[in-house]
């Protein structure tokens, strides 16, 4: 989707995933402090300006605020300010403070673990094929395969997300040979169709430099085709969502390295991340190209990559405040507050830096058709 609506409901999609996640995030802080004893100023939906206060009764002050991207959890005392409150953040013992400041991190684990258990368990989409041309004299164009046009199935096999093979695949394996290819046309009409596929001898010739120039088939430009939806059992299903966690816990901890490598050798280069900006549009490709199953597959990813890098031991992230306090536990008074508070705000200014940087490429992307 194209044009101001385009751009509308890409805003609204970027608010409403990142958002959710940022807040289910400080909903763990918000949890284990107050399950803890520790007194809970604020727990804000959004960012300030204050546009609402929710609740005001008790301790706690419920509000919603203007800019709508998460939310935001004020502890008494998390300031490094001890005060003289009893239940004040500072004076909660290490281990506790530590629980507390970790507990977003493992929301966002365990929203991630639960997005990925519920699509293998409810709706598992299958995966297709769609190409958007076919080469002249091809097993493709013989069997009136057309541009546009998706495969379904090869030999009535069909593809689940969350399962083992492809179409790709078993095209190759089939080389040679002759199978039944379920097509779903452009305009959505489902046929099966013959097609006798290139020999592997043929498919051999055409390498050059290690890359065959043909397929099996004759097809190119090729985009995944999601369709209907498979439930499987519940203990498989959790398997899944324990794996797909933890993959993409590694994929994206490998992805921070390589951005790590590519700023010290080649800072000029465009990132191997997005920012918010391509973030959003990413989001947008999915919803309207695969559908909203595969945007909150999405959004699983999402929220291990904010529970890795709050993880990440870099003020004023999370990760990064569990180093100062455990430091000072350490230290004791040799970090000063003063000290505390300038680490915290030099961090911010960095992460902010990194934010806007990041953010240029990903306009520099769009302006010039990427993605």
């Amino acid at each position: 989707m194209t044009g101001p609506l385009g751009v509308l409901v890409t805003i609204v999609l970027f608010l409403l995933v990142l958002g959710s996640l940022v807040l289910i995030h400080e909903l763990g802080h918000f949890i284990t402090a107050r399950l803890a004893g520790i007194r809970v100023l604020e727990f804000g939906i959004g960012f300030p300006p204050r546009a609402k206060v929710l609740r005001s009764k008790g301790e706690t002050l419920y509000t919603l605020n203007w800019l709508p991207i998460g939310g935001f959890v004020k502890l008494e005392g998390e300031d490094g300010d001890a005060g003289d409150d009893p239940r004040s953040f500072v004076r909660a013992r290490l281990p506790v403070r530590l629980f507390i400041l970790a507990a977003g991190v493992l929301m966002n684990l365990i929203t991630a673990f639960l997005i990925f258990t519920l699509i293998a368990w409810l709706a598992t989409p299958f995966v297709g094929l769609r190409f958007g041309a076919v080469d002249p004299g091809s097993p493709a164009a013989t069997a009136g395969l057309r541009a546009g046009d998706a495969i379904l199935a090869v030999d009535g096999r069909q593809y689940e997300f969350f399962g083992k093979g492809d179409v790709l695949t078993d095209l190759k394996d089939n080389a040679g040979r002759t199978v039944t290819i379920t097509i779903e046309r452009a305009d959505g009409r489902v046929e099966p169709v013959t097609a006798t596929l290139r020999p592997k001898a043929e498919i051999d010739a055409s390498v050059v430099d290690g890359v065959a120039r043909i397929g099996p088939l004759g097809i190119s430009q090729l985009n995944a085709r999601f369709f209907g939806t498979q439930p499987r059992d519940l203990p498989s299903s959790i398997a899944i969502g324990a794996g797909e966690t933890t993959r993409w816990f590694g994929v994206i901890l490998g992805g921070l390295g390589d951005l790590a490598r590519q700023i010290v050798t080649n800072p000029t280069a465009a990132p191997p991340v997005a920012g918010p900006v391509g973030i959003a549009t990413q989001i947008s490709d999915i919803f309207f190209g695969a559908g909203i199953v595969m945007t909150l597959y999405v959004a699983g990813i999402l929220s291990a990559n904010l529970a890795l890098v709050n993880a990440l031991p870099f003020p004023p992230l999370d990760g990064g405040r569990m180093l100062i306090i455990v430091l000072k536990s350490i230290f004791g008074t040799r970090i000063s507050l003063r000290a505390e508070r300038l680490t915290y705000l030099v961090g911010f200014v960095f992460l902010f830096a990194f934010l806007i940087w990041v953010t240029g490429f990903d306009i520099l992307r769009i302006l010039s058709g990427g993605s």
